[in-house]
């Protein structure tokens, strides 16, 4: 029997594994919420523990390594430990979510109420500065905090400068905390690794607002953001310049860290689909996105064995063939439910261009609202779907939501645990 990292290998280079290989949790985008994640450990029957919060911005819970086991999960995700409103997830100290969960959450995770009980979240956990995140009374995650804008002048602002304080060289102390993780994970698991911070990000909207920045300058209204395409197209490509410049720098030292030890790299978390189309025309994204996160993957190509795993939900399909020429290998979440996303015909065309990693069930209605037969169908349906022929990694589209009962996400691990199980 081979082993989760070699069913991963095989998998990424499209060919058919004889386990289908599954995730959760390695990435903040294949995650699951604090609650959920307290509910399936219950379901489990699992040792009771706090759930630790291991990302802020959506308060995705951390899958810890019983969950792993019980669950037969193939894949963990490796960084520096830091997170988007740039404090590190070291420490720990309780908290309660919206639900009454308690959870544990990192030493800088410093909040404030207001009396209409909003909670807010802070840039470094500095409580000195405005907050950058808000958690609405009975909400599930913090949205960003608009903080920084100005008016369109382009005589009078620059990308590069406005964002210098956004993108970071990772330090020598975040570098030594990955080369621990990858070296705990790849000499002592068979697990297979990804790099889970994505390493350009270019024009992502959880980024742009700066939720890591005290003080941060510039255009951070993400409709003013969009328009600045048009009305002041250097300042985002110098935004952009920068943006990739740190990211290279970035991947350099991750390849110093962690060399072959990982398989995978995010490289983009940035949305390009709604619901019903792209945020953009392709013309846009081929003058302002491609040419970018074409430099950094042939980067990837050229120095390095691993695969570049690039995010981007909704409508995407007339996206593909760029997403391709600009050297992505993964496509995720593949959201089937946003319009021309067929899952029939994006594998039939990009099934052997592609890793699908995603797209296992719809988690915005089916996983969280409907029964548990019709979760075990729907997922039996996409594992005979995607994982002919290899080039599937079972997940489902986007996090797993707070709402999602037990019952709903022990019916999807009983599906997947019969797929693997039919030889």
């Amino acid at each position: 029997m081979a082993t989760s990292r070699e069913r991963f290998i095989q998998t990424l280079n499209h060919i058919e594994p004889e386990e289908v290989v599954v995730d959760l949790g390695s990435t903040a985008v294949t995650g699951i919420h604090a609650n959920a994640l307290h509910r399936l450990r219950g379901a489990l029957k699992l040792e009771e523990r706090t759930v630790k919060v291991g990302e802020p911005l959506q308060l995705l819970g951390e899958v810890e390594e019983d969950v792993r086991q019980a669950l037969h999960l193939d894949i963990v995700g490796v960084s520096t430990g830091m997170n988007l409103f740039g404090f590190s997830n070291k420490g720990r100290k309780p908290w309660t979510l919206e639900s009454g969960l308690k959870v544990d959450v990192p030493t800088d995770f410093n909040t404030t109420v207001d009396e209409q009980g909003r909670h807010y979240l802070y840039p470094q956990g500095d409580m000195s500065v405005p907050p950058s995140g808000m958690l609405p009374k009975d909400g599930f995650f913090f949205d960003n905090i608009t903080r920084g804008t100005i008016e369109f002048d382009e005589d009078t602002i620059g990308g590069a400068g406005d964002f210098k304080d956004d993108f970071a060289v990772i330090t020598d102390e975040q570098l030594r905390e990955l080369e621990r993780q990858c070296d705990y994970y790849y000499n002592n698991t068979d697990y297979g690794l990804i790099y889970c911070s994505a390493i350009a990000s270019i024009g992502d909207f959880a980024i742009v607002p700066g939720p890591n920045v005290k003080h941060p300058r510039g255009i951070r209204d993400l409709a003013d953001f969009m328009m600045a395409h048009q009305i002041c197209p250097n300042y985002i490509h110098e935004m952009f310049e920068l943006q990739v410049e740190v990211g290279l720098k970035n991947a350099e030292l991750v390849r110093q860290a962690c060399g072959d030890k990982i398989q995978v790299i995010q490289i983009s978390g940035t949305d390009f689909g709604t619901q019903n189309g792209p945020f953009m025309s392709l013309d846009a994204f081929r003058e302002f996105y491609k040419p970018y996160f074409t430099k950094i993957n042939d980067w990837v190509h050229k120095n390095t064995s691993w695969k570049t795993f690039f995010h981007s939900c909704g409508a995407v399909s007339s996206f593909l063939r760029d997403f391709y020429e600009a050297g992505a290998d993964i496509l995720n979440p593949v959201q089937l439910s946003a319009a021309g996303m067929d899952g029939k015909e994006l594998k039939e065309k990009w099934g052997d261009k592609f890793v699908f990693w995603g797209g296992g069930i719809d988690t915005q209605h089916t996983l969280p609202f409907s029964t548990p037969e019709a979760v075990y169908n729907e997922t039996m349906e996409r594992l005979k779907l995607f994982s002919k022929g290899g080039g599937f990694v079972f997940n489902t589209i986007h996090n797993i939501q707070s709402p999602t009962t037990a019952e709903n996400l022990m019916a999807m691990f009983q599906a997947i645990a019969d797929f693997r199980n039919r030889r």
